[in-house]
């Protein structure tokens, strides 16, 4: 008889993100039972068809009944209201968790709920992902070789971080413990500003108005490359934008002064300043690339 990680684990969101999560861990033998709940019923009839889930429930009360873990891999801004609901109706003692990108609105909005209602919430952000949203785009390989950021605090219950680590490293992750505001800062950094700057770029080339022809119908691979990003869901990055804007407008700050000091340069027409701005990059890029460093 098999021995499963997770009885039962509940699914809220069957997106991408919680889609590719439970796809894993069925395809590891980790999870019993996957049960899902989608505000889009349509969606949730395709996880069902897809396989990526086993049960689409007719309400969370359904859905987390006797639930052992409840995953909540919804916007971030949604969160709150989101697990209202459902900690109302978990068993004692099941273990709550999410995939959101930011963790210090989370924590502070989540685990005094989860803690009043007897549940061990563990907050979690899996770095990976794609442009592509809904069911259909969930796959079981997304998380393997990368990262999962834990971020326990000091009223996590040890045993249910533990069976949430085991459950990312079981999707294929490498799992890391940090500090909330740590993880945001980073993230800020190397996920949330990329996002904001390919919004931003597709939003100017496709405002240039110089000639009557739309000049996206030219761009190449390098910019379709570089702004693949700027085709994910605006709901999700509207949220992550708000909800971590202190570290975001840090970011922005800076990529602004790198920004003035490269149009500096261009206006003067200086050369070497110019290779040597390049060059830095060149070399930062190149590093990030010997490290294999896992996105």
């Amino acid at each position: 008889m098999t021995a499963y990680l997770i009885d039962k684990i509940v699914i809220i969101g069957v997106g991408l993100i919680g889609g590719s999560l439970a796809l894993a861990l069925k395809q590891a033998a980790s999870v019993r039972t996957v049960v899902g709940w989608d505000t889009d019923r349509e969606n949730l009839e395709l996880a069902v068809q897809l396989g990526v889930v086993d049960i689409a429930a007719d309400s969370v009360e359904q859905a987390v009944a006797d639930a052992d873990v409840v995953v909540l891999a919804v916007p971030v801004r949604s969160m709150l209201a989101v697990a209202q609901n459902v900690i109302a109706h978990m068993k004692c003692g099941a273990v709550l968790s999410d995939t959101g990108s930011v963790k210090q609105t989370v924590v502070s909005e989540l685990e005094p709920l989860a803690q009043a209602g007897g549940v061990n919430f563990i907050a979690g952000h899996p770095i990976s992902g794609t442009e592509r949203s809904g069911a259909g785009s969930a796959f079981a390989e997304l998380y393997r070789g990368k990262r999962c950021i834990l971020t326990p605090t000091i009223n996590s219950n040890i045993e249910a971080l533990t069976l949430i680590e085991t459950m990312w490293q079981a999707a294929g992750s490498e799992v890391v413990r940090m500090d909330i505001v740590k993880h945001d800062r980073i993230l800020a950094a190397i996920s949330h500003l990329p996002h904001m700057i390919a919004y931003s770029l597709v939003n100017s080339v496709s405002s240039y108005d110089r000639y009557e022809e739309n000049i996206l119908d030219f761009s190449a691979g390098g910019f379709r490359d570089f702004t693949r990003i700027a085709s994910s869901d605006p709901v999700m990055w509207r949220d992550i934008a708000l909800n971590n804007r202190e570290s975001l407008l840090e970011m922005i700050t800076q990529f602004e002064q790198f920004l003035a000091e490269l149009k500096q340069d261009i206006d003067s027409g200086d050369g070497e300043k110019l290779f040597e701005f390049f060059y830095r990059s060149k070399i930062s890029r190149d590093a990030l690339l010997a490290q294999g460093v896992k996105s």
